[in-house]
């Protein structure tokens, strides 16, 4: 066979082979009716969801309150009938997390925070990102960024930099988190955004309160210096976003015809009353250069100007270079031994130092170990402590040849670790938004002050009714306030 025939039938193989894949990894696009490329099934999708659900779960804590997780996961069960997708099972849920966001993974799984519950002004205000979060979904946007995804910290409010070396040390199950926190690009937001205002219209909801909610997500933007909200960090922000939203809102509004509900503020806020606000400090909380965990009943001081981020599995610090960090959990193991061993092997380190000692009357035992990082090698500080039948780990790390000037304040963070000390810490309760009704006519600036809002969190509690503080409030009005 002479070389020009064989070369002509790898070539037909090749392009078979190709045209093959191509066929196969076709898939619908729900919202067009179009075949488009994806090498992500919809029972891969599904599957993705329930492997990565419960690293969700484990990392933020759903927030215990089944009265307010059944309202919410009603009002995204009755729109999922209206989505492109009708018969696919979404699982919605409400997470213990201050910070102000919604997100979904692949398959029909969607998550609020309390955060964002507490900053909505109405039932029409939650449709409208529900109808979103469910757009990317139905649109199948996770399994297009699938390759471009970014690993995120939902807000966590520390720098990527060293986000992966975090996710090394933790002891959460990290399956599928990779996908989890994708940043869309503009065009699939501007497109969910065509399906929250098409699905909660057709649910019923007055879409252009929708459009109100993305005017508190910019007043947080700027409130914050310009740094995007945490909302904004998973949902980049298109051009003319508020405005174009209420476009949509009153083109929907003239196809779909009959009442559009979800406005009554009043209504709203009875439903959140008492929501936690801000973070909970029976969850751990810092004060005065100590972290305390009330339930767990430990504490340990915090690195002067470090940046705290406080999740239920773990606490993490950052230096304000952000070129070191301190990452705190439990250990894998029934003892500090078992614990730094299982440390040791499950993150290929090659162990420098290792001793066992006392920390504050506890058993211990400190390591000291390198890793091969993109950055080349670090060093990492680590201390295994025994208390009350569990084991508790902290990792101290930042590149190899910063590591004697850092090592001092790894160790004094560590070496603090002890049982409980501050009772008043015990007594701590975490503030909740409290819904007042205005006696006196006033402006909200006023009405606040009335209601004993310090003067550093006006603007704050303003932006959490979504309204201003010169806006003028009639007896009866209903508002927020956190105490």
């Amino acid at each position: 066979m002479s070389r020009m025939r064989l070369w002509s039938k790898m070539n037909f193989a090749l392009s078979s082979l190709l045209v093959a894949i191509f066929v196969w990894a076709c898939a619908q696009d729900y919202v067009t009716g179009k075949r488009t490329f994806s090498l992500v099934s919809d029972a891969q999708e599904v599957a993705m969801g329930q492997e990565a659900d419960p690293s969700i779960v484990a990392e933020y804590g759903v927030y215990d309150d089944a009265s307010l997780a059944t309202y919410v996961d009603g009002i995204g069960q009755s729109m999922v009938k209206f989505s492109h997708r009708p018969t696919l099972k979404f699982t919605f849920r409400l997470m213990d997390t201050p910070v102000v966001n919604a997100f979904a993974l692949p398959g029909g799984y969607v998550y609020f925070t309390r955060g964002i519950l507490a900053h909505f002004n109405s039932e029409a205000e939650l449709a409208g990102v529900m109808g979103h979060e469910i757009g990317h979904v139905t649109a199948r946007h996770g399994a297009e960024q699938m390759t471009k995804a970014q690993l995120a910290t939902l807000g966590l409010g520390v720098g990527t930099i060293l986000s992966e070396d975090f996710r090394r040390f933790s002891n959460v199950a990290q399956q599928g988190l990779g996908f989890i926190f994708l940043k869309f690009g503009r065009d699939n937001e501007s497109e969910s955004d065509l399906l929250g205002v098409e699905y909660s219209t057709r649910a019923g909801y007055d879409a252009m309160h929708m459009s109100r909610f993305f005017r508190t997500i910019s007043r947080l933007t700027q409130k914050s210096g310009g740094g995007p909200p945490t909302f904004l960090s998973t949902h980049p922000n298109p051009d003319n976003r508020e405005a174009r939203v209420a476009a949509l809102s009153a083109e929907w509004q003239q196809k779909v015809s009959g009442p559009k509900g979800g406005a009554d503020r009043n209504a709203y806020l009875r439903k959140i009353d008492g929501i936690v606000y801000g973070d909970d400090p029976r969850q751990g909380f810092v004060e005065n250069g100590y972290f305390y965990h009330p339930e767990l009943r430990f504490q340990f001081s915090v690195p002067a100007k470090w940046q705290v981020a406080n999740q239920p599995a773990q606490v993490m610090m950052v230096n304000p270079e952000q070129n070191a960090g301190v990452q705190f959990s439990l250990g894998q193991g029934a003892s500090a031994r078992e614990a730094a061993n299982t440390f040791a092997t499950n993150a290929q380190a090659e162990v420098l130092r290792n001793e066992a000692m006392r920390v504050n009357g506890l058993s211990a035992v400190w390591l000291v170990s390198n890793m091969p990082n993109e950055q080349g090698v670090l060093r990492v500080m680590s201390y295994f402590i025994e208390m009350d039948g569990k084991v508790y780990m902290f990792h101290g790390y930042t590149a190899a040849n910063q590591f004697d000037a850092i090592a001092p304040t790894f160790e004094k963070t560590m070496r603090s670790f002890d049982r409980l000390r501050n009772q008043a810490a015990l007594t701590k309760q975490p503030r909740r938004v409290k819904i007042e009704t205005v006696n006196q006519p006033g402006a909200l600036r006023e009405v606040l002050i009335s209601y004993g809002v310090k003067q550093d969190e006006l603007e704050d509690i303003a932006i959490l009714n979504g309204m201003t503080l010169q806006d003028r409030l009639e007896r009866g009005t209903l508002v927020k306030v956190a105490r």
